[in-house]
């Protein structure tokens, strides 16, 4: 089989031959079709993730070792299962949900593999979806995504999912009020549909490229303000015509949760989703006087994922720009996200 690795942390990714796995249990293996391309590939890449304070979370500590392939949002057709996967849909093309737990916590009984602490997530502690081949340990975590186009179909089992369930933890949001959404890459863009599925209009995008905000009016954002200006908080507020309910921030930055969380009414919610990283200083006072609430966002499980689907098939929510690319341009590619040259998402063609 073909794949792309990393060899060296913070090194392009590298072409590799190896044997095609073969399925054991109840481990099923798939032809991949498509592998979304995730901005946290980035991170990943790179070999670790910016805790602020000059500390990093190195990816050592989940596990990984190099050669890696990374890679988390795989599509493809089962070609194969082993003798404990009877039914694996054989010969059908299947979405794969890639945050897969132990299996045998209460947090996997729960079907919260997402929460799970000794997690197996394709890409990171399994070989992930830059390969032509994909083993993935159940058929429980694939997905039938038949009438949607594949490729978007692709992005969902991350970006579709990891925005779903943000949005999910800001409701019910009342129709009068505001929230904001950080950033507007692929993220941002997935999840203005996702706000726009639960029926809610009064979305204003934040971001620092005037191009990106134009294309999140066009996928109907109500309103947008660049995070460059120094009086960001002011202008949100003023479009609100007071403090926000709630923002999500895809970004995940020092720079973007801060005036997120300033911005915010009393009682208001800041969902973190993105992984740029650092810190902020969070007075305890406010966060007490204000009721605030912070909570992170990690991913999300297969029930979601099925949702999704669900909400994609019904026409609840509409494929953002994606360009496909050879699964040869994926180090290029995640070149680019780093750079923040990409609107949309990029998806790798695989054949």
């Amino acid at each position: 089989m073909l794949s792309y690795d990393v060899v060296e942390w913070g090194k392009p990714l590298q072409k590799a031959e190896k044997p095609t796995p073969k399925p054991a249990g109840a481990e099923v293996l798939l032809k991949l079709k498509y592998s979304g391309v995730c901005h946290s590939d980035v991170h990943i890449r790179e070999g670790y993730f910016n805790l602020g304070g000059g500390k990093r979370f190195h990816m050592s500590e989940r596990g990984m070792r190099p050669p890696v392939t990374l890679g988390h949002e795989p599509f493809g057709t089962v070609i194969a299962a082993g003798p404990d996967a009877p039914d694996a849909p054989i010969g059908q093309d299947r979405l794969v949900c890639p945050w897969i737990g132990c299996g045998k916590c209460a947090r996997c009984t729960e079907g919260m593999d997402n929460h799970c602490m000794a997690p197996r997530w394709i890409g990171i502690q399994l070989a992930g979806a830059y390969a032509d081949h994909l083993l993935v340990p159940h058929p429980k975590y694939l997905v039938d995504a038949s009438g949607i186009d594949p490729a978007w179909a692709a992005t969902l089992s991350c970006s579709g999912l990891t925005t779903y369930s943000a949005v999910s933890q800001l409701k019910p949001i009342p129709k009068e009020e505001w929230v904001a959404v950080i950033g507007a890459g692929g993220l941002g863009l997935m999840a203005i549909e996702m706000l726009k599925a639960c029926g809610h209009e009064r979305i204003v995008v934040v971001d620092i490229d005037d191009a990106k905000l134009a294309t999140a009016k066009k996928e109907g954002a109500a309103a947008t303000v660049n995070g460059r200006d120094p009086e960001v908080v002011k202008k949100l507020q003023q479009i609100a015509g007071g403090p926000l309910y709630g923002a999500v921030d895809l970004v995940g930055a020092a720079d973007t949760s801060g005036p997120a969380l300033s911005a915010l009414r009393k009682g208001g919610k800041l969902i973190v989703v993105g992984l740029y990283g650092g810190e902020i200083p969070v007075s305890l006072v406010l966060v007490v006087q204000r009721a605030w609430r912070i909570q992170g966002s990690s991913v999300g499980n297969v029930a979601e994922l099925k949702e999704v689907v669900a909400l994609a098939r019904a026409g609840k929510i509409n494929p953002i720009p994606i360009e496909k690319r050879p699964l040869s341009e994926v180090s290029r590619t995640l070149d680019q996200l780093q750079a923040g040259q990409i609107t949309g998402r990029v998806v790798a063609e695989i054949t």
